[in-house]
């Protein structure tokens, strides 16, 4: 739980760029990617993430500019990119303008629950964290080159003067 803007700005600020890492990853054609048919398929997955945002931080009365939970998945991971990058800055920006530190201990009500915002600024990272992971592995299945997150990814211990971890 987060009970400092600086904190949380500083998580954040690692957080979506280790998202816009993955995005980045992505092809238009990779979008169809699912571990099976009645499983979320890669685009899917990624709209999500960016449909999260504004969903979430309503719940604490935050003005977030990004998609609505009905809007569909786009045909592009342009555009699924450009939708994250408006509503992850418009998340920090609503914060830092209009949060300071002693509103991260009121509470709302998330999912029949009652949440501190420090808390739900914390389950919204790691809602992105967890969605990331599902996506690489559907990118893995999909041929793409996985990024590195935390730490480096399989093709990337080269670069950090490694050797590949045996398997």
């Amino acid at each position: 739980m987060f009970r400092k803007i600086e904190d949380f700005e500083n998580a954040w600020d690692y957080c979506s760029e280790c998202t816009r890492k993955v995005f980045d990853k992505l092809t238009d054609e990779s979008l169809s990617q699912s571990v099976a048919n009645d499983h979320r398929n890669l685009g899917r997955m990624a709209w999500h993430i960016v449909q999260t945002l504004p969903e979430m931080a309503g719940h604490t009365g935050l003005k977030v500019e990004g998609p609505t939970p009905t809007d569909p998945v786009p045909g592009t991971v342009d555009e699924i990119k450009k939708a994250y990058d408006k509503a992850a800055s418009t998340l920090l920006d609503s914060i830092k303008s209009g949060w300071d530190d002693s509103t991260l201990l009121q509470t709302d009500n998330l999912y029949g629950e009652v949440w501190p915002r420090g808390m739900t600024l914390s389950a919204m990272i790691n809602h992105e964290i967890h969605h990331r992971g599902q996506m690489t592995v559907l990118m893995r299945q999909a041929g793409l080159p996985v990024p590195g997150t935390f730490g480096p990814s399989k093709e990337e211990w080269k670069n950090w003067g490694q050797e590949e971890p045996q398997i």
